[in-house]
């Protein structure tokens, strides 16, 4: 775990209500893709999404995702594809590396180092996926590096 300082970037992306597990991303993927293409603006390496709602008490089929791709250029949002600024900022990191079932591990160890070296949550969480998720043994392993934006506590 580790504070690291994030450049402002550009997203397209689109936006998913309902339970994590159930987000079609390869579908949303090949949208985003064939947008910037079309649009010819230059797309990022690697997909990411932010998490805007709380899943604390949450009911899953009311989870608010963003999946989205860093884009260069400028560019307007076209139907469901939209278009945002994230300004730069400070994000706690930790690397995910296994299922999905084990994000509350990674999230609770973030939160943790958070909370040890005095530093509070100032935005929702954001992931960026470093490579296609694999199965072995019939479970998907799912490669992510978990974002928290933070600031010191007063």
């Amino acid at each position: 775990m580790k504070l690291e300082s994030r450049k402002a970037t550009t997203l397209a992306y689109i936006e998913h209500k309902g339970p994590y597990d159930k987000v079609p991303w390869g579908d949303y993927m090949e949208k985003l893709y064939g947008f910037a293409k079309e649009k010819k603006v230059m797309p990022g390496f690697y997909p990411m999404a932010t998490y805007p709602t709380n899943p604390e008490g949450t009911p899953p089929e009311e989870l608010g995702s963003e999946i989205a791709i860093p884009i260069h250029g400028e560019v307007q949002g076209h139907g469901e594809i939209k278009i945002k600024k994230l300004p730069a900022m400070k994000v706690a990191t930790i690397s995910h590396k296994g299922p999905g079932s084990e994000y509350k591990n990674t999230y609770g160890k973030l939160t943790e180092w958070m909370k040890e070296n005095d530093y509070e949550s100032s935005g929702p969480p954001m992931e960026i996926y470093s490579k296609k998720p694999e199965v072995k043994g019939g479970v998907t392993i799912l490669y992510a590096k978990v974002m928290m934006p933070v600031k010191k506590k007063r």
